[in-house]
């Protein structure tokens, strides 16, 4: 069975990923391994789901720069359609990313172009998709974070709903969650389909049972100890394998592309999470966010 289409709404930009070769020596030199790799929460998962199969439509904002340039061809060599907007003034998204020795990152993004992103960029109805199979959208939080990009986030959510279509968001981030709070949070993603939290953004916005108040079900991820989806009647979790965690970065944007592409098949539950720790732990044993 195939693939129902995917919107995703998220950022596309370019990541600086940093490995130091040991300590840190602040106010000096520290050897280190750096890679420059397309990057982007809403990139990350568009890049997964088509490798996975699916027919993927991604919504964002580049800059008009060699950088935005470098992210759509990426993003259309792994047959991602790209429904950009471009800005002329803001440079694409830059996201330093600084990896401990066991993979963890901490990143510092320079949003640029994507915080621009506006009402106007969104049109789901122009993107030709057809009403059956239905189509699903898929929003990044960050989007909704930003204070110049969240009208724009919860437009599409808006349409999406307006169109007959399913609807997952990711938190992202339990900082801008706890920036924010969580009753504003859980306000703008009132009544979607699947919320797809870490289990950090899980304790952020109050636990399971605060969640579903606002959601259909929850599908939360706990990194080495695998996911759990949750909902009326419903209480599934899958197991992680061991990886070596090389860079955790995407790991979330790939395990929602595993479930979402395996859901969005007709599997059940069960073997949607499966799918989903599948390529998160894929994206957990390679440097970068998006499919090798």
């Amino acid at each position: 069975m195939s693939i129902r289409p995917v919107v995703v709404v998220g950022d596309v930009g370019l990541d600086v990923i940093t490995r130091p070769s040991g300590e840190i020596q602040w106010h000096s030199d520290t050897p280190s391994a750096v890679a420059l790799v397309p990057g982007g929460a809403g990139g990350n998962s568009a890049s997964w789901l088509a490798g996975l199969g699916a027919s993927v439509t991604l919504v964002a904002r580049i800059g008009s720069d060699a950088a935005g340039s470098t992210c759509r061809h990426e993003l259309e060599a792994a047959g991602v359609t790209c429904a950009f907007a471009v800005d002329p003034t803001l440079p694409t998204c830059m996201v330093v990313i600084l990896l401990d020795a066991h993979g963890d990152r901490t990143m510092f993004p320079d949003r640029g172009a994507n915080k621009a992103f506006s009402v106007g960029d969104v049109d789901l109805a122009s993107l030709g998709l057809p009403a059956e199979p239905r189509p699903h959208l898929h929003l990044s939080g960050y989007v909704l974070f930003d204070a110049g990009s969240r009208a724009a986030g919860l437009e599409s959510l808006r349409q999406a709903r307006a169109l007959g279509w399913s609807t997952s968001v990711d938190p992202q981030s339990p900082a801008l969650i706890e920036r924010e709070g969580a009753d504003t949070f859980l306000s703008w993603v009132a009544g979607v389909d699947l919320l797809l939290p870490n289990e950090n953004e899980v304790a952020a916005l109050g636990g399971m049972r605060a969640i579903l108040e606002h959601t259909h079900e929850v599908v939360a991820t706990y990194g080495a100890a695998g996911a759990r989806w949750v909902g009326v009647g419903v209480d599934e979790t899958a197991e992680a394998p061991f990886v070596d965690n090389v860079d955790a970065t995407g790991c979330g944007d790939a395990f929602n592309a595993g479930l979402l592409s395996a859901w969005l098949r007709g599997e059940n539950r069960s073997a949607a999470l499966r799918a989903g720790v599948s390529a998160g732990s894929a994206a957990a044993a390679r440097v970068g966010a998006r499919p090798a």
